[in-house]
């Protein structure tokens, strides 16, 4: 369950990020995650409730915003999206596509008290 060493980086960021004295909780994370990063959401909202036990965060909720996989499509020259990485180009069929995107995890914001 890799989604657990993920919460435990996300934490150390989260704790940097809330170090002031003047935060004393965070109350919401939202994180982007990529259709291919390999995340499973339920594992991570558990993973999530375990890890930031004891921290700033324990008890926030985790939010997490879905990216699209994307893809440039040689054969029509066209940035489309995509639901798996060997899916053919949604516009032309063709099968020479690169991955543009879909596989990024990053904090996008976080609310504090």
């Amino acid at each position: 369950m890799h989604e657990m060493s993920l919460c435990e980086g996300i934490r150390r960021v989260v704790e940097q990020a809330a170090a002031a004295p003047d935060i004393s909780r965070v109350t919401r994370v939202r994180l982007t995650v990529g259709r291919f990063a390999g995340v499973e959401k339920p594992a991570m909202h558990f993973a999530w409730d375990v890890v930031m036990r004891g921290s700033k965060a324990e008890g926030a909720t985790l939010e997490i915003i879905d990216q699209p996989g994307r893809a440039l499509c040689y054969d029509c020259m066209t940035e489309v999206e995509i639901e798996n990485r060997l899916d053919p180009c949604p516009d032309c069929g063709g099968g020479k596509l690169l991955p543009q995107g879909g596989d990024e995890l990053q904090i996008k914001d976080m609310e504090v008290i």
